[in-house]
């Protein structure tokens, strides 16, 4: 839940994580990150009735690519819980993960670097 300034706020009896969770600490995939960009399945899919305020808060935002890092910080929650809501809405086709850049399809250091040497040279 939010506070007044959309930080998670715990008092006056809010909902812990694991009670918004449903007791889980830990994805049931492993294969989404802080990095990793969501975005909601077109055309959307109605969540069921049980679905909490926060899946239903993070289907609505990642209606435009949001990263995972990003939406907890919208939703003012713990990545860790965040990272647990976005495996499930994955899991049950609310919302698609797409990862970031392979790290073996990055450039290689050196050949920026000669880049930007040669780049500097032409001035």
């Amino acid at each position: 839940m939010n506070g007044p300034g959309g930080e998670y706020d715990d008092s006056a009896g809010a909902l812990r994580p694991y009670v918004i969770t449903k007791g889980r600490s830990r994805p049931s995939r492993n294969t989404i990150n802080i990095e990793t960009l969501l975005v909601a399945i077109s055309p959307p899919r109605a969540l069921p009735v049980s679905a909490t305020r926060e899946e239903r808060a993070l289907v609505r935002m990642c209606e435009r690519l949001l990263s995972l890092v990003e939406a907890a910080a919208h939703l003012g929650l713990p990545v860790s819980l965040v990272k647990v809501l976005a495996s499930d809405l994955v899991d049950s086709g609310h919302l698609s993960a797409r990862s970031g850049v392979p790290r073996a399809a990055l450039p290689d250091s050196q050949l920026l670097q000669e880049v930007l040497d040669g780049l500097r040279r032409l001035r």
